[in-house]
């Protein structure tokens, strides 16, 4: 559903992406992980058509980002970094002004909206203003709307950051409900975040990945067994604690 194929993003003389490569399939959810950065927002960027790349591509659904970014985007649902949303909109104005954009009218519309809204347990809020929500809230508004359309692919930067326990929980167990029907990509740097939601993984240091399996051959690649050894192993050059 999802290909990526020898991305690069260039910023004048620094190179920020170098020849990123990696496939997702329906039913999969990829963990990428990195230090801030590494290229991994860059990475979402160029993969959603917010960014060009400087050389190579990413295939959505068999349309291809950079010859039909148009074709590419009807099958992606997109939840950037730090959820941006209209502050004076309630979450159900909110969620008609997405259904506009995308083309939907009448009872279908209706439907959608009220579909999305259970699904990210919005009930309570509906007619709440976003700018009024904690920061839970607004992070399950911005799922929404990336939600709203049923695309098969969705991208999410950074879901769960700054999100107290109990609500990294809710927008997780989100995530898994919707991971037999969807191509996934999780964005992140916590590391728990695999354990909990993702089927694979891929690590990026300095703009190229560095390691690329399950949590559990992840953790092979280091005597400790755990994630965070092997991401400091392999993102600073240290082995990290092998024992306790």
């Amino acid at each position: 559903m999802l290909e990526v194929k020898g991305l690069h993003k260039n910023f004048g003389h620094i190179k920020a992406v170098r020849g990123i490569s990696f496939t997702v399939n329906k039913g999969e959810v990829l963990g990428v992980l990195g230090p801030n950065g590494a290229g991994k927002t860059t990475t979402m960027r160029m993969i959603t058509g917010f960014l060009p790349p400087s050389a190579g591509t990413a295939t959505v659904c068999g349309c291809d980002i950079t010859q039909d970014p148009v074709g590419a985007k009807r099958s992606i649902g997109y939840l950037p970094e730090n959820a941006p949303g209209y502050q004076s909109m309630t979450v159900t104005s909110f969620l008609a002004f997405v259904a506009d954009i995308r083309g939907y009218r009448g009872q279908e519309k209706q439907d959608r909206i009220d579909s999305t809204i259970k699904k990210c347990r919005l009930e309570k809020v509906r007619n709440q203003t976003i700018g009024t929500l904690s920061k839970g809230y607004r992070q399950r508004v911005c799922f929404s709307q990336a939600i709203l359309h049923d695309p098969p692919v969705l991208i999410m930067d950074e879901p769960t950051d700054g999100l107290d326990p109990n609500q990294k929980f809710v927008v997780r167990e989100m995530i898994k409900e919707m991971a037999g029907q969807k191509a996934i990509i999780v964005s992140t740097h916590i590391l728990e975040e695999v354990d909990a939601v993702c089927t694979k993984a891929i690590i990026i240091a300095n703009g190229t990945i560095v390691a690329n399996g399950t949590p559990e051959q992840l953790r092979a690649k280091n005597p400790s067994g755990r994630l965070e050894d092997v991401f400091r192993m392999l993102t600073t050059g240290e082995e990290g604690i092998k024992n306790g």
